[in-house]
């Protein structure tokens, strides 16, 4: 039976999922996942604080660490995270493997802390992907202007980055620069083209959070015309930074570097769950389906996914309409740049305060555990 996930990546979306936990990989739910067609796992802070802080999944492991004299927090994430991953990444070795390098990547982050510290970013996503010793594994890295750098200095080395936390089209561009600038590094010193890969993660759903939020203080106001913006801005953002791609990888900028074998950064949906519940649950997946692309999806997206029927390819549809959307919403008094800019420091923020709150959660338990 074909499912809805493999329906997709017939037309060029692979769907990843975005949550990881022990628990899924030891009762083999992450197993089925693959066997249904998922290509792929991403995490960040959040995730893995509420797999190991809200769970007691890891508390054995936590006990027998702490017991064997492991005491940091840092170094109990460390050996636990890497143990996650590292275990998904050989779940997905096969699907790497299958699809010549193309899916099977399993996505793990830089610590926030390092969010505005390029060689700190470096050194680590270094230490990551050399521990970890797996070519499926993919770091992390956010798109602050630390992190840029870091970026085309680790795709010159050839490591694979997942570019995180993209909100505007300005930004993407400077995200494809710095991918193009390191995979040339990486091809000049002898690199193999099919030997490292990269994806833009680009954030959808909040942008609608926000921009819906100063739409509705004008409609109370008294700009009722605005109603009809509500919903529009994250997918229009979205098929904006698709034509930027299709413009940058599929033109005369990437020509060069494809002819001698490079692969294109894919764009990658993230933020893709529904937060408003008048919006229809595969609002931010069915509008966003095209060639080249990832959809990273939370459980309660994969299940909406499995419900929908009809999925055809959409991100080509349309796009002046977007551009028109994005203007009318500027004219608006809403400014995008301006929005977009709080979501990425508000999203540097907030994983910086999750992985503190995981700290703080490993510390509490070891001490708790301990002393059982």
């Amino acid at each position: 039976m074909k499912t809805n996930f493999r329906k997709l990546t017939e037309l060029g979306q692979s769907i990843w999922c975005d949550n990881i936990r022990r628990g899924m990989i030891a009762s083999g739910e992450l197993q089925a996942l693959i066997d249904e067609g998922v290509l792929g796992v991403t995490s960040n802070p959040t995730i893995l604080q509420k797999a190991i802080g809200q769970s007691s999944d890891y508390d054995a492991v936590i006990r027998d660490l702490v017991t064997a004299g492991t005491r940091a927090a840092s170094d109990i994430y460390e050996s636990l995270a890497f143990d996650d991953i590292g275990q998904a990444a050989d779940l997905f070795r096969p699907v790497y493997d299958g699809t010549e390098r193309r899916d099977g990547f399993v996505s793990i982050e830089v610590e926030p802390a390092l969010a505005d510290d390029t060689e700190g970013t470096v050194a680590r996503a270094r230490q990551i992907f050399s521990t970890l010793g797996r070519p499926n594994v993919m770091i992390k890295v956010p798109a602050t202007d630390a992190g840029l750098p870091a970026v085309a200095r680790l795709i010159g080395e050839g490591i694979n980055v997942n570019v995180t936390l993209i909100f505007s089209v300005d930004v993407y561009q400077h995200v494809i620069d710095a991918y193009i600038t390191g995979l040339g590094a990486y091809l000049d010193g002898g690199g193999d083209p099919a030997g490292v890969a990269s994806v833009a993660s680009f954030f959808v759903s909040r942008v609608d959070t926000v921009v819906d939020q100063r739409l509705q203080e004008r409609i109370a106001a008294g700009q009722t015309h605005l109603s009809a913006l509500l919903g529009k801005a994250a997918v229009a953002n979205a098929k904006v930074a698709y034509d930027k791609y299709m413009d940058q990888f599929h033109g005369p900028t990437f020509a060069a570097l494809a002819k001698r074998g490079a692969r294109v950064q894919r764009p990658l949906w993230a933020s893709t769950s529904t937060k408003n519940p008048a919006y229809r649950d595969t609002i931010y997946v069915d509008t966003l389906i095209g060639p080249n692309t990832v959809n990273t999806a939370p459980p309660v997206t994969l299940d909406a996914i499995r419900r929908f029927d009809g999925f055809r390819v959409t991100l080509r549809d349309d796009v002046e309409l977007a551009r028109a959307t994005l203007a009318d919403i500027e004219q608006a008094g809403i400014p995008m740049a301006e929005v977009t800019e709080e979501l990425r420091q508000a999203g540097v923020r907030a994983f910086a305060d999750s992985f503190d709150r995981l700290l703080a959660d490993i510390q509490a338990k070891g001490a708790d555990l301990a002393s059982r």
